[in-house]
């Protein structure tokens, strides 16, 4: 009897937060409200830094950012945001971390859930993803429908369906 498996990852599409990130500086570029001001956004890696005059530029900028991430399909769970801190010029600045993989101490809570719904599939942790085998395709399907249903922290795929 054959063996299917499928992955559970938690990962962003990186040309569609690009995308994202573009259509913010064209908003920012184009709105009345941010006329002569330093708002901006900026994107290193897994990092995005917003920089604006005040709180509300900042909320404004934080707001813009989601709308657009949101449009392209990326979930906001995948972002996490740190504290606002003053910046030179009198300005803040607020850090979004954008959130890949799922790491070890995340993952176990998972895989003991899978484990515990008495499933003939067996799950492991292998990276920064969950491996999910099973003989029967409709056990997969349940752990795929078990999982969706999970209101998870991070943003979950489920890819290499075989």
């Amino acid at each position: 009897m054959a063996e299917y498996s499928f992955d559970i990852v938690s990962k962003i599409d990186e040309q569609e937060l690009e995308n994202a990130i573009n259509q913010v500086h064209k908003e920012i570029a184009n709105r009345f409200d941010f006329k002569n001001s330093k708002s901006s956004v900026e994107r290193k890696g897994t990092q995005i830094t917003i920089v604006a005059d005040d709180e509300l530029k900042l909320k404004n900028v934080v707001d813009i950012v989601q709308s657009k991430a949101v449009k392209r399909g990326i979930s906001l769970k995948a972002f996490d945001y740190g504290k606002a801190e003053p910046a030179s010029g009198g300005t803040l600045r607020q850090v979004i971390t954008v959130k890949q993989g799922i790491p070890k101490e995340k993952a176990k809570p998972l895989v003991d859930k899978i484990k515990g719904a008495k499933l003939k599939v067996n799950a492991q942790i292998q990276d920064e993803q969950i491996r999910v085998t099973g003989k029967d395709k409709d056990e997969l399907q349940k752990v795929i429908v078990m999982m969706k249903a999970l209101d998870y922290e991070l943003p979950l795929q489920f890819v290499n369906y075989r």
